[in-house]
């Protein structure tokens, strides 16, 4: 008996270290507990030979004759009043239309249809660079269009490959921290490449891997992946990257927070190494420079604003500093307010999946339309509690950081 109780409390020891292993949290896309460590251990290196490897095409970007016209100073101008800031050779000139940037007709078509009025500033001086084949770093806050700055020039690259044949892997690969953000991403790769019918499928961990595996057996042209569960297909056998020419990762700053790095070493490991990178990320820490300078070559670097995280300017910033104690009760006169006037939704921050749970039991009792998200949620909760919070049907979503950034992106 004595045997059999210490295993159970070697096994209790073991969940509680899974639990605390943050980067792998099905919370937050991980492919499953407690391997961080041995990240892609079954994984070998390929050894490239570039002599041998046949060759793609990654530069398709034409200057339009009006974007070749405009003088340096009124470029200059235009990037100051945008706060860009740039690094790097042979920059091109940003697009003012969605015509100079050259895309295909039925991209323009969708652009449109989807009611965008111009490029964003990002995408303005983004997409010049992505098309030419260079690769990028594009520091930019969340909601500043970056998703389309790689989706759009993803699509005029797929479209320049030779067509997948059976077995091979995705053409683009689309890093993301979670699972969230990577089905935002994914609902864009939609809208945006069915017109050319560019399949696409989404793996991210805490959902059953059999549709995930069928979709990438079948043959997709983008992945769109959290960095864990792409290592357990690559592992598996069900994926592999010999085809992939373009690599995005995306929110780069906050999947190093989340101890991915391993991961994300593995997976470029498998690339090839003349592949286009673009890295996307809303800081510009050492570790993210680091990790740029080793994986991208000649890069252009572009900044949008601050190289720090900070707040939106165009968001009234109110900050109210109390006791604990009385925080429930501001809280409680703070949604009257706020739901006093229709089709209002409110996001609250909690620290703790404990205290988040307890936060909206009580929000419910006292009769509010509260739902909540954090790590613990199984995929089919996540997604039927983010479609209420968009829809309108609950509107006050109580959250750990898991929906930080990303879901208004």
């Amino acid at each position: 008996m004595r045997g059999r109780s210490g295993r159970r409390s070697r096994s209790r020891e073991r969940r509680r270290s899974r639990s605390r292993d943050y980067g792998r949290d099905r919370g937050y896309g991980g492919g499953g507990g407690g391997r961080r460590n041995q990240a892609g251990s079954n994984l070998r290196k390929p050894r490239w030979d570039l002599s041998r490897l046949e060759p793609f095409k990654k530069d398709f970007y034409i200057p339009n004759p009006a974007v070749s016209a405009r003088s340096y100073y009124e470029i200059e101008d235009w990037r100051n009043s945008k706060e860009i800031t740039l690094r790097g050779k042979n920059i091109p000139n940003p697009v003012f239309t969605f015509e100079e940037a050259g895309f295909p007709e039925y991209v323009i078509n969708e652009l449109h249809k989807a009611g965008f009025k111009a490029p964003t500033p990002i995408q303005a001086q983004g997409w010049p660079i992505a098309l030419s084949g260079k690769d990028m770093v594009g520091i930019a806050s969340t909601g500043s269009g970056k998703t389309l700055s790689y989706i759009l020039p993803a699509i005029v690259h797929i479209n320049n490959q030779t067509r997948l044949s059976r077995g091979d892997g995705p053409i683009a690969l689309i890093l993301s921290p979670t699972r969230e953000l990577a089905q935002q991403i994914q609902q864009v790769a939609n809208e945006f490449g069915k017109t050319s019918k560019i399949r696409n499928t989404c793996v991210f961990g805490g959902a059953p891997k059999g549709p995930q595996a069928l979709d990438l057996m079948d043959g997709v042209e983008i992945v769109i992946a959290t960095p864990g569960r792409l290592i357990d297909f690559l592992e598996s056998g069900r994926t592999n990257l010999k085809r992939c020419t373009y690599l995005v990762l995306d929110e780069a700053d906050r999947m190093l927070d989340m101890g991915f790095e391993p991961q994300i070493r593995k997976v470029i490991e498998q690339i090839r190494p003349d592949r286009q990178t673009l890295m996307w990320s809303a800081t510009w820490p050492k570790e993210v420079q680091n990790l740029a300078s080793e994986f991208l070559k000649e890069y252009i670097q572009i900044n949008v604003g601050s190289l720090q995280l900070s707040a939106n300017h165009n968001i009234l910033q109110i900050i109210d500093v109390c006791q604990d104690y009385e925080k429930e009760s501001k809280l409680s006169t703070l949604l009257r307010e706020i739901m006093a006037e229709k089709d209002n939704k409110t996001i609250i921050f909690m620290e703790t999946k404990r205290r988040v749970d307890e936060v909206t039991r009580k929000m419910k009792r006292d009769g509010w339309p509260a739902v909540c998200i954090h790590g613990d949620k199984t995929q089919q909760e996540r997604d039927w509690v983010l479609q209420d919070f968009r829809t309108g049907k609950a509107p006050i979503l109580v959250a750990t950081d898991v929906a930080a950034r990303g879901l208004g992106e």
